[in-house]
Protein backbone atom coordinates (compact mmCIF):
# COMPACT_ATOMS: atom_id res chain seq x y z
CA UNK A 1 0.00 0.00 0.00
CA UNK A 2 1.23 3.33 -0.74
CA UNK A 3 2.66 5.49 2.19
CA UNK A 4 1.85 9.00 3.44
CA UNK A 5 3.55 11.80 2.10
CA UNK A 6 5.45 12.92 5.25
CA UNK A 7 4.14 16.57 4.92
CA UNK A 8 0.26 15.30 6.22
CA UNK A 9 0.40 16.15 9.96
CA UNK A 10 -2.75 16.24 10.91
CA UNK A 11 -6.32 14.23 10.17
CA UNK A 12 -10.16 15.56 9.51
CA UNK A 13 -12.62 12.93 10.05
CA UNK A 14 -15.98 13.04 8.61
CA UNK A 15 -18.57 11.85 11.32
CA UNK A 16 -21.93 9.92 9.74
CA UNK A 17 -20.97 7.08 7.52
CA UNK A 18 -17.36 7.73 8.28
CA UNK A 19 -16.68 7.24 12.52
CA UNK A 20 -20.44 6.24 12.99
CA UNK A 21 -23.57 4.51 11.67
CA UNK A 22 -25.70 6.88 12.84
CA UNK A 23 -28.22 6.34 9.72
CA UNK A 24 -30.79 4.41 12.11
CA UNK A 25 -30.88 7.66 14.28
CA UNK A 26 -30.72 10.25 11.83
CA UNK A 27 -33.63 8.36 10.12
CA UNK A 28 -35.66 7.66 13.77
CA UNK A 29 -34.95 11.86 14.66
CA UNK A 30 -36.52 12.53 10.47
CA UNK A 31 -39.89 10.60 11.02
CA UNK A 32 -40.24 11.64 14.63
CA UNK A 33 -40.51 14.84 13.22
CA UNK A 34 -42.53 14.24 9.98
CA UNK A 35 -45.09 12.11 12.08
CA UNK A 36 -45.32 15.55 14.48
CA UNK A 37 -46.38 17.07 11.16
CA UNK A 38 -48.60 14.24 10.23
CA UNK A 39 -46.74 12.74 7.79
CA UNK A 40 -45.89 9.68 6.44
CA UNK A 41 -42.56 8.19 7.76
CA UNK A 42 -39.55 6.49 5.32
CA UNK A 43 -37.80 3.54 5.53
CA UNK A 44 -34.29 3.24 6.79
CA UNK A 45 -33.06 2.81 3.26
CA UNK A 46 -34.71 5.45 1.59
CA UNK A 47 -33.09 7.60 4.11
CA UNK A 48 -29.78 6.69 3.96
CA UNK A 49 -29.67 7.73 0.45
CA UNK A 50 -30.00 11.12 1.45
CA UNK A 51 -27.78 11.68 4.41
CA UNK A 52 -24.61 13.48 4.02
CA UNK A 53 -25.82 17.30 3.77
CA UNK A 54 -26.80 18.26 6.80
CA UNK A 55 -30.42 18.16 8.36
CA UNK A 56 -31.94 21.05 6.33
CA UNK A 57 -31.21 19.12 3.06
CA UNK A 58 -32.41 16.22 4.45
CA UNK A 59 -35.34 17.75 5.28
CA UNK A 60 -35.86 19.06 1.78
CA UNK A 61 -35.43 15.60 0.62
CA UNK A 62 -37.80 14.39 2.52
CA UNK A 63 -40.35 16.77 1.88
CA UNK A 64 -39.62 16.82 -2.01
CA UNK A 65 -40.54 12.78 -1.61
CA UNK A 66 -43.77 13.10 -0.13
CA UNK A 67 -44.71 16.16 -2.47
CA UNK A 68 -44.80 18.70 -0.07
CA UNK A 69 -44.01 22.33 -0.30
CA UNK A 70 -40.66 22.90 1.59
CA UNK A 71 -42.30 26.29 3.41
CA UNK A 72 -40.10 28.19 5.87
CA UNK A 73 -42.40 27.84 8.94
CA UNK A 74 -42.89 24.00 8.39
CA UNK A 75 -39.35 23.68 7.46
CA UNK A 76 -38.19 25.40 11.13
CA UNK A 77 -40.37 23.14 12.81
CA UNK A 78 -39.25 19.73 11.35
CA UNK A 79 -36.03 20.94 12.34
CA UNK A 80 -36.61 21.48 15.80
CA UNK A 81 -38.37 17.97 16.24
CA UNK A 82 -35.22 16.53 14.02
CA UNK A 83 -32.88 18.35 16.56
CA UNK A 84 -35.40 17.36 19.83
CA UNK A 85 -35.19 13.88 18.87
CA UNK A 86 -31.14 14.06 18.13
CA UNK A 87 -30.50 15.38 21.36
CA UNK A 88 -33.26 12.82 23.17
CA UNK A 89 -31.07 9.78 21.52
CA UNK A 90 -27.76 10.58 19.78
CA UNK A 91 -26.88 7.60 18.80
CA UNK A 92 -29.45 5.25 20.69
CA UNK A 93 -30.08 2.82 17.53
CA UNK A 94 -26.77 3.31 15.84
CA UNK A 95 -23.34 2.96 16.37
CA UNK A 96 -19.64 3.20 15.68
CA UNK A 97 -18.07 1.42 13.09
CA UNK A 98 -16.09 -1.93 13.67
CA UNK A 99 -12.38 -0.37 14.58
CA UNK A 100 -12.90 2.81 14.40
CA UNK A 101 -12.30 3.33 18.45
CA UNK A 102 -8.98 1.09 18.16
CA UNK A 103 -7.84 3.31 15.13
CA UNK A 104 -8.31 6.34 17.09
CA UNK A 105 -6.46 5.09 20.24
CA UNK A 106 -3.74 4.67 18.23
CA UNK A 107 -3.10 7.89 16.04
CA UNK A 108 -4.48 9.69 19.01
CA UNK A 109 -0.37 10.37 20.50
CA UNK A 110 1.12 10.86 17.34
CA UNK A 111 -1.67 12.71 14.86
CA UNK A 112 -3.94 15.91 16.48
CA UNK A 113 -7.34 15.06 14.74
CA UNK A 114 -10.76 17.19 14.21
CA UNK A 115 -14.06 16.00 13.11
CA UNK A 116 -15.40 18.16 9.83
CA UNK A 117 -19.19 17.21 9.19
CA UNK A 118 -22.35 18.46 7.48
CA UNK A 119 -23.99 18.08 10.86
CA UNK A 120 -24.44 21.06 12.96
CA UNK A 121 -21.70 21.47 15.79
CA UNK A 122 -23.89 20.99 18.45
CA UNK A 123 -25.69 18.03 17.07
CA UNK A 124 -22.12 16.55 15.85
CA UNK A 125 -20.78 17.21 19.38
CA UNK A 126 -23.52 15.17 21.33
CA UNK A 127 -23.41 11.94 18.75
CA UNK A 128 -19.48 11.84 19.19
CA UNK A 129 -19.93 12.08 23.09
CA UNK A 130 -22.72 9.21 23.08
CA UNK A 131 -20.20 6.82 20.95
CA UNK A 132 -17.46 7.91 22.97
CA UNK A 133 -15.68 9.18 20.90
CA UNK A 134 -14.89 13.00 21.77
CA UNK A 135 -12.12 12.92 23.93
CA UNK A 136 -10.02 11.68 20.84
CA UNK A 137 -10.75 15.09 19.08
CA UNK A 138 -9.22 18.54 19.71
CA UNK A 139 -11.95 19.74 17.85
CA UNK A 140 -15.45 19.59 16.61
CA UNK A 141 -16.22 21.68 12.96
CA UNK A 142 -19.83 21.45 11.89
CA UNK A 143 -21.98 22.88 9.29
CA UNK A 144 -23.89 25.53 11.37
CA UNK A 145 -24.96 27.66 8.51
CA UNK A 146 -25.42 26.41 4.77
CA UNK A 147 -22.12 28.44 3.26
CA UNK A 148 -19.88 26.06 5.53
CA UNK A 149 -21.49 22.79 3.95
CA UNK A 150 -19.14 20.41 2.16
CA UNK A 151 -18.00 20.85 -0.63
CA UNK A 152 -17.44 24.34 0.53
CA UNK A 153 -13.45 23.89 1.65
CA UNK A 154 -14.61 26.20 4.34
CA UNK A 155 -14.28 24.29 7.38
CA UNK A 156 -11.05 22.08 6.07
CA UNK A 157 -9.13 25.75 5.70
CA UNK A 158 -10.27 26.57 9.77
CA UNK A 159 -9.08 23.08 10.90
CA UNK A 160 -5.68 23.18 9.12
CA UNK A 161 -5.43 26.69 10.09
CA UNK A 162 -6.05 26.10 13.87
CA UNK A 163 -3.45 23.23 13.75
CA UNK A 164 -0.72 25.97 12.47
CA UNK A 165 -0.69 24.10 9.24
CA UNK A 166 -1.47 24.37 5.61
CA UNK A 167 -3.99 22.46 4.10
CA UNK A 168 -1.91 19.92 2.35
CA UNK A 169 -0.98 18.75 5.79
CA UNK A 170 -4.40 17.96 7.03
CA UNK A 171 -5.72 14.75 5.38
CA UNK A 172 -9.58 14.63 5.14
CA UNK A 173 -10.69 11.44 5.95
CA UNK A 174 -14.39 10.22 4.74
CA UNK A 175 -17.05 8.47 2.93
CA UNK A 176 -18.99 11.16 0.14
CA UNK A 177 -18.37 12.88 -2.84
CA UNK A 178 -18.32 15.90 -0.46
CA UNK A 179 -15.44 14.91 1.59
CA UNK A 180 -13.68 14.69 -1.24
CA UNK A 181 -14.45 17.89 -3.03
CA UNK A 182 -14.30 19.87 -0.47
CA UNK A 183 -10.16 17.99 0.42
CA UNK A 184 -9.95 19.02 -3.53
CA UNK A 185 -10.85 22.59 -2.89
CA UNK A 186 -9.38 23.33 -0.08
CA UNK A 187 -6.01 21.64 -1.61
CA UNK A 188 -5.84 18.93 1.12
CA UNK A 189 -5.28 14.89 0.30
CA UNK A 190 -8.02 13.08 1.28
CA UNK A 191 -8.64 8.99 2.04
CA UNK A 192 -12.09 7.71 0.86
CA UNK A 193 -13.38 4.87 3.49
CA UNK A 194 -15.59 2.20 1.56
CA UNK A 195 -18.06 1.07 4.67
CA UNK A 196 -19.70 4.33 4.07
CA UNK A 197 -23.04 5.81 2.73
CA UNK A 198 -21.49 6.44 -0.35
CA UNK A 199 -22.15 2.86 -1.86
CA UNK A 200 -21.98 2.20 -5.45
CA UNK A 201 -22.37 6.20 -6.39
CA UNK A 202 -19.55 6.88 -8.83
CA UNK A 203 -16.90 9.73 -6.91
CA UNK A 204 -16.91 12.87 -8.23
CA UNK A 205 -13.19 13.23 -7.19
CA UNK A 206 -10.27 10.65 -7.14
CA UNK A 207 -9.07 10.35 -3.60
CA UNK A 208 -5.37 9.73 -3.03
CA UNK A 209 -6.34 6.46 -0.99
CA UNK A 210 -8.99 3.92 -0.75
CA UNK A 211 -9.75 2.33 2.80
CA UNK A 212 -11.89 -0.99 2.61
CA UNK A 213 -11.70 -0.68 6.88
CA UNK A 214 -10.47 1.53 9.79
CA UNK A 215 -7.06 -1.00 10.19
CA UNK A 216 -5.94 -0.01 6.36
CA UNK A 217 -5.27 4.02 7.65
CA UNK A 218 -2.72 3.48 10.20
CA UNK A 219 -0.15 1.92 7.43
CA UNK A 220 -0.84 4.80 5.16
CA UNK A 221 0.20 7.34 8.27
CA UNK A 222 2.68 5.43 10.00
CA UNK A 223 5.83 6.00 8.24
CA UNK A 224 5.23 9.57 8.73
CA UNK A 225 3.69 9.41 12.46
CA UNK A 226 6.04 11.49 15.14
CA UNK A 227 7.71 9.93 17.80
CA UNK A 228 6.49 6.40 16.42
CA UNK A 229 9.04 3.85 15.88
CA UNK A 230 7.98 1.26 12.80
Amino acid sequence: MKSADAAIRALAFDLDGTLVDSAPDIGHALNSALRDEGFAAFELDRVREWIGDGPDVLIERALAALSVRDEATLHARLRLGFDAATFRSPLGQGRVFDGIDALLSRLRPAWPMAVVTNKPTALARAVLDAAGLLPYFAAVYGADTAAQRKPAPDMLLRAAADFGLGPAQLLMVGDSGADLRAAQSAGAPSAWVEWGYAGVKPLPVAPRWRIANPAQLWPILHPAAPGVVG
